[in-house]
């Protein structure tokens, strides 16, 4: 979360949180030296499903830090961050924002998708992980990875386990392999131990790597 961003935007944590760490805790050597650590802090969403999907999608194959620097540059163009607002942009305005061509047609399908009506955000609430993630990567430039932070950032969603995320391969990577290279079968045989709360554990995990809690 930048400087910039209006606290007001953070608009909510989730119920489970304080259950989830107490399991995880009493299960994982790990997240119990971990957790400690980071006091109160916990996951966090901004309420908005656009600006969620638009923040994954500016932040694909990029830092974190450089992914900040775009989108700061990116939502000062239109008054306020909506798909109608997206679609009115020119795209030499979003190229100057530091936003490739690619990631400008993934940005305006996304905003098409919502402005028609195309997707429900709603309706999502009563579908399954799995079933959700289904109807996000129909839509251009979102694949699984950004469909799960949407799961986790934007929904909450208690278990869900990035296997492609970088962030979590590295956290478990360090923490518990000694810094030696993992498996998609070790990183499930780690998390093993976290169900029902892997997105808690893989937040302990990306604090163990940046103290600063990202918020799409």
């Amino acid at each position: 979360m930048s400087a910039t961003d209006n606290i007001a935007d953070v608009m909510a944590t989730p119920h489970y949180w304080s259950d989830a760490c107490k399991h995880l805790v009493k299960k994982d050597r790990v997240m119990k030296r971990l957790i400690p650590q980071h006091g109160d802090g916990c996951l966090h969403t901004r309420g908005d499903a656009f600006t969620t999907l638009a923040r994954s999608i500016v932040g694909q194959q990029i830092s974190v830090k450089a992914a900040q620097t775009v989108w700061d540059r990116f939502a000062k163009l239109p008054r306020k961050m909506s798909p109608g607002n997206v679609l009115k942009l020119k795209v030499d305005d979003m190229r100057a924002a530091g936003l490739s061509a690619r990631k400008i047609e993934y940005l305006v399908d996304l905003a098409l998708h919502f402005d028609s009506g195309a997707i429900a955000p709603k309706a999502w609430e009563a579908m399954d992980d799995e079933t959700v993630i289904a109807e996000l990567v129909a839509i251009r430039g979102i694949g699984r990875w950004t469909a799960e932070m949407f799961l986790i950032f934007h929904m909450m969603r208690p278990n869900v386990l990035p296997l492609d995320d970088v962030g979590l391969i590295n956290g478990i990577s360090q923490n518990y392999f000694s810094g030696e290279s993992v498996s998609r079968s070790d990183i499930r045989e780690v998390a093993a131990a976290w169900a029902p709360f892997c997105s808690v554990a893989t937040w302990y995990l990306w604090r163990s790597l940046d103290p600063l809690p990202v918020v799409y």
